[in-house]
């Protein structure tokens, strides 16, 4: 008979709630002055109506600049690069997404049992996936950047807290990534875009793992 397995090791600070975070704008300046900011906003609306007409392949930062009439440097400047530019195209969703799951109303809010609140943050965060998914798959963060960009760090760090206090014998910090690997874009757009799978049973899949990381119904 084996020797049972050690007990997980347990942080040594408790994990509290992120604050919410603006997606698109964490590089910004605190307060942009009025022309940056309307130059912002333009090349934002260019980017928007190239992702309408030709999907988000079609958003580069060449064709953001020719659609705003302006120079390219100026793109780089305000975004740094492609992905900066489609992760500020997607703040808008996730500042709503993020007030939802800090600070609105159960299941995915706070005043909802931990569990709850997990099962509906894996479901709402799939749906909405699934609603963006050309545009999340063209922002998809390069492998050396993936699990630090601040968004991922955040939904990484609401996880492993609600993890915390189901299952507080885990490894919560580890626990949380590999929940998360199942609400990757590219293992969604994998999953209903070439197996064909509706989302339906992704996110009742999903229930069933939380239901057995949890040791819950």
């Amino acid at each position: 008979m084996s020797a049972p397995l050690p007990p997980f090791p347990k942080p040594q600070q408790p994990l509290a709630e992120p604050e919410l975070l603006q997606l698109g704008a964490v590089e910004d300046e605190p307060c942009l002055r009025a022309d940056a900011a309307r130059n912002r906003a333009r090349l934002l609306e260019a980017a928007a109506r190239l992702v309408a007409e030709h999907g988000a392949a079609g958003v580069t930062m060449e064709a953001v600049a020719a659609a705003a009439n302006v120079g390219k440097g100026t793109v780089f400047r305000r975004f740094g690069d492609r992905t900066g530019l489609l992760t500020a195209l997607l703040d808008h969703s996730e500042k709503q997404f993020q007030a939802a799951f800090l600070t609105g109303p159960p299941p995915l809010g706070p005043e909802a049992p931990p569990v709850e609140r997990l099962r509906a943050f894996g479901c709402a965060l799939l749906r909405r996936s699934v609603d963006e998914l050309d545009l999340q798959l063209a922002a998809e963060p390069s492998p050396e950047r993936r699990f630090s960009v601040p968004v991922r760090r955040v939904h990484h760090h609401h996880v492993a807290l609600l993890l915390r206090q189901t299952v507080p014998d885990a490894d919560s910090e580890i626990l949380a990534h590999t929940l998360m690997s199942s609400l990757n874009p590219v293992l969604i757009h994998h999953l209903t875009r070439q197996c064909g799978l509706p989302p339906e049973r992704l996110e009742a899949a999903w229930c069933d793992l939380v239901a057995r990381v949890t040791r819950t119904d």
